[in-house]
């Protein structure tokens, strides 16, 4: 009996040591500066869809290759990220035994997790690239290709993963273990949700509700997985350390500067439905007001 916990221990340990090293390194993706920056072109999304498959491949060889490029600074996350890891994993465990089959709480929890699924993530990447395609809005357009290629990059990541992993569910039998044939680590969904969630609010930096909206349906979609008995919260944490270095990677090599400071922004997102609000003010008759301006 002891020697089996004993062998258990082992292979937990093994693992997580082995996955926090790939993880840092794929989450130190995301700080590596680009071999080289391509030509800024007037419409650089066409640029972007030619070179779609070409980027895909880059990124893979940057992710994969980025224990290499590691140094001293990282260390400033790598220590909480792999303590964190070390610290959920040998708890894992007990944190999930703890949520029992609450039919309601497991109903809510699938319901959420759809938004990280496969179809949810294509849906907000294929409206935000169509929508900028039909409005000639750039950054949108930008949007929907960067986060499909982030997308892309971070399904390949978590089958590779998953694959050299096996670790086994939460619900399933012998929960935990790694090694035996199971896909709970890292959580497919969360790394799916944190990749896009970070391509869009950098994108939209100058806007914090976007920001904030991004980043919070991530964090709920990462939480349905533990609350769903789909992940352990380890699974969780790495899946989000990856979705976040990934994203943050795709943004920094591929995104066109030349978007951040064009003029003509601001009129390509406004809405014909929605009217254009100009303050009025006339010191002579001390009027104050604002004035509705429609375009169609």
């Amino acid at each position: 009996m002891k020697s089996n916990v004993a062998k258990a221990c082992r292979s937990i340990e093994l693992g997580a040591a082995l996955l926090v090293i790939i993880i840092v390194g794929m989450s130190s993706a995301s700080a590596q500066t680009p071999t080289s920056t391509p030509t800024p072109q007037p419409s650089p999304t066409p640029t972007l869809e030619r070179k779609f498959l070409k980027n895909i491949l880059r990124d893979q060889r940057a992710i994969w290759t980025s224990p290499l490029h590691l140094d001293k600074d990282d260390a400033k996350w790598l220590a909480p990220l792999g303590l964190s890891t070390a610290a959920l994993i040998a708890t894992d465990r007990r944190t999930a035994g703890a949520l029992h089959d609450n039919r309601l709480r497991l109903n809510i929890s699938r319901d959420v997790s759809y938004l990280g699924s496969g179809y949810g993530t294509s849906a907000v990447v294929a409206v935000f690239y169509l929508v900028g395609r039909k409005t000639g809005n750039a950054r949108a357009r930008e949007t929907g290709i960067l986060g499909g290629e982030a997308l892309i990059d971070s399904g390949i990541v978590a089958a590779v993963l998953k694959s050299a992993t096996q670790r086994r569910r939460p619900r399933a039998k012998e929960p935990g273990d790694f090694f035996k044939g199971g896909l709970s680590f890292p959580s497919g969904h969360t790394i799916a949700s944190w990749s896009l969630a970070t391509v869009v609010a950098n994108e939209y930096r100058d806007n914090r509700l976007v920001q904030v909206t991004a980043y919070g349906l991530a964090t709920v979609v990462s939480m349905s997985r533990f609350t769903g008995r789909n992940h352990f919260l380890s699974d969780v944490l790495v899946g989000s350390a990856i979705g976040y270095g990934i994203g943050r990677y795709v943004y920094r090599t591929h995104h066109d500067p030349t978007l951040e400071s064009s003029s003509q922004q601001p009129a390509q997102i406004h809405s014909k439905l929605l009217p254009l609000i100009i303050p009025r003010y006339e010191r002579s008759a001390r009027n104050y007001g604002v004035a509705l301006v429609w375009s169609f």
